[in-house]
C-alpha cells in the first residue's frame, strides 16, 4: 500500500474555529472587565455620592435575580448571610426599576427584623 503525499493543507476550519474563539473571548471579556451586573437604575433628584469601602451590596435585577456581592444567591441564602454581619455594616441596596417591588420590600424587611441601622437604597441623578 503506498502513502499518498499531502502537498497542501485545508487551513480554513481552522481559521473558522479560531474566529468563533475570539469572538466568545471578546465577548465575556468586556463583561469581566466591567465588573458589574448591569441594572437599570431609578432616578431621583435628592440622591447623593456615597463611597463607602466596607459594604455590603445588594443587586436585585429586572428579572429579580438577586446578588450579593456579585453573587447570584438565592432569598433565603440571603437571608441566612444577612444573620451573621454585623448590624453596622452599610447595605447598598440596588434595585433595577422594572424589578418586583415585592422581591425589595422583602429584602428590606428582613435588614430591618434584623435591625440594620445604615441602609441604603441607590439611584442615579
Amino acid at each position: 500500500m503506498k502513502l499518498k503525499k499531502f502537498d497542501s493543507i485545508n487551513v480554513i476550519p481552522f481559521i473558522d474555529v479560531l474566529l468563533v474563539l475570539l469572538a466568545i473571548v471578546l465577548m465575556t471579556s468586556t463583561f469581566i472587565a466591567k465588573g458589574v451586573i448591569p441594572i437599570s437604575l431609578p432616578t431621583a433628584k435628592s440622591s447623593t455620592d456615597m463611597k463607602m469601602k466596607d459594604d455590603m451590596k445588594i443587586v436585585i435585577k429586572a428579572d429579580n435575580t438577586i446578588y450579593l456581592d456579585k453573587m447570584h444567591i438565592s432569598l433565603e441564602a440571603l437571608r441566612a448571610s444577612v444573620e451573621t454581619i454585623d448590624t453596622k455594616t452599610p447595605i447598598l441596596i440596588n434595585s433595577d426599576k422594572n424589578a418586583k417591588f415585592d422581591v425589595f420590600v422583602q429584602i428590606l424587611d428582613m435588614l430591618k427584623i434584623n435591625q440594620f441601622e445604615n441602609i441604603s437604597i441607590v439611584t442615579k441623578k
